[in-house]
């Protein structure tokens, strides 16, 4: 084992790791703490080890093969099932980018104090994206390194959290590792899917196995090839390890401060804070809701302001990091699959597009509840595109025609 030769391969699941902190997913994280408490850790854990696992499967495929998915799909499939993965996939790419846009217009608006509108918000994020294009000019392992601070800025918001609110310990352990979720009805269920679709995304399995090319390996050299997956699994567990207790922060904080709370409880905290937020509450004794934005606005109430601002920042830097990888997922898709060679920029242009103008609408003509709204809708989307991704994975990996000695034996 050589940590120099580790540091050659990391980089690609780090990259690929950012999909499991997208808004979509801090969304999901929140929402399971309020509602269940610690008790949905332990599915929280379990998708995070499925998702490595399958991630493995995809990048073992790109190094072996020297192709990513979409490539290998457009090989081995007839036209028709062909194009249905394509636009299946699409539609996920899609519908990621959209939660991306809700949360940082979400996170923009909260920290103007309201003063820039979430329509304002939704066409801020156009401007990003241009933003990463002209970074990742200047070469790969720089725009690699700018998303492991977004990662690092993102490990210290939540982490931030994390140790204001100081959630039981026990009760974590419990949580984790107690398969069980007693006095559980039907929102907590949802819930708990809601954590398979928002950790585990489809086309993050197609952007794993294009990354990994990005590396050099002679495919002529089994010992070269073997050494690859070997490092680059190391640095996926890794990645996906931070990830994961990022994601633990989320849900422990909600689950401590917010779990079992009425609406009444938090109007009142937010009125002795003299919040401008505290309308958000009505003074009931419905449990309480949260969302991205609310889950803002009630850690502002119990914790400070600081609480609030340094949550916001969280958001932004999820919705930004987790831009690039959707427009990478985009770019290798609709090249494998369709053996389109567009620009990057043409591209983008096209997936943010597509996925802005819903979301502009609905930030013009509702409110925030429905644009986080649009987020659990959204992850239920990726629930229902995971077999597309998962088909040809556990396909391809297991066919001795396309891995040669690497087929895996089930």
């Amino acid at each position: 084992f050589s940590f120099r030769k580790l540091w050659a391969f990391t980089g690609p699941g780090f990259l690929m790791s950012i999909a499991y902190l997208d808004p979509g997913n801090i969304e999901s994280d929140l929402q399971s703490g309020a509602v269940a408490g610690f008790k949905l850790l332990w599915v929280l854990m379990l998708a995070t080890i499925i998702g490595l696992l399958l991630q493995r499967l995809a990048a073992r495929l790109g190094v072996v093969t020297g192709l990513h998915l979409a490539e290998v799909c457009n090989r081995q499939y007839p036209k028709v099932p062909r194009i249905m993965l394509w636009l299946m996939v699409e539609l996920a790419i899609i519908g990621s980018d959209m939660q991306e846009v809700i949360g940082s217009a979400i996170a923009i608006n909260l920290l103007s104090v309201g003063k820039i509108p979430l329509w304002g918000g939704v066409l801020i994020t156009i401007a990003d994206t241009f933003v990463f294009l002209f970074l990742d000019k200047y070469g790969l392992r720089k725009l690699e390194a700018f998303f492991g601070f977004l990662i690092t800025i993102m490990a210290l918001t939540f982490g931030y959290e994390y140790i204001t609110v100081k959630p039981n310990q026990e009760k974590l352990l419990q949580g984790l590792f107690i398969p069980y979720c007693q006095g559980c009805g039907t929102p907590q269920l949802e819930q708990a899917v809601g954590i398979v679709g928002a950790v585990i995304m489809p086309h993050n399995m197609y952007l794993h196995s294009a990354l990994v090319k990005s590396r050099q390996v002679n495919r002529a050299n089994k010992r070269e090839v073997r050494e690859a997956n070997k490092y680059f699994f190391i640095e996926s567990c890794i990645a996906l390890f931070v990830s994961f207790i990022i994601n633990i922060f989320v849900v422990t904080v909600f689950a401590e401060a917010f779990f079992d709370k009425t609406n009444a409880d938090v109007n009142s905290v937010c009125v002795n804070a003299s919040s401008p937020h505290a309308s958000l509450f009505q003074n009931n004794n419905e449990t309480l809701e949260v969302d991205i934005y609310k889950g803002g606005v009630v850690l502002g109430c119990y914790f400070g302001p600081a609480a609030l601002y340094i949550w916001a920042i969280g958001i932004l830097a999820a919705g930004q990091s987790s831009t690039m990888t959707g427009t990478y997922s985009g770019q290798f898709v609709m090249e494998g699959f369709l053996n389109l060679r567009w620009s990057r920029f043409a591209r983008v242009l096209l997936t943010r597009s597509i996925a802005i103008t819903p979301t502009l609408l609905v930030a013009i003509f509702q409110d925030v509840e429905h644009l986080t709204g649009m987020n659990d809708f959204l992850n239920v989307l990726m629930s229902l595109q995971l077999p597309f991704a998962l088909i040809p994975v556990l396909t391809f990996t297991s066919l001795p025609g396309v891995m040669n000695d690497f087929a895996n034996g089930l």
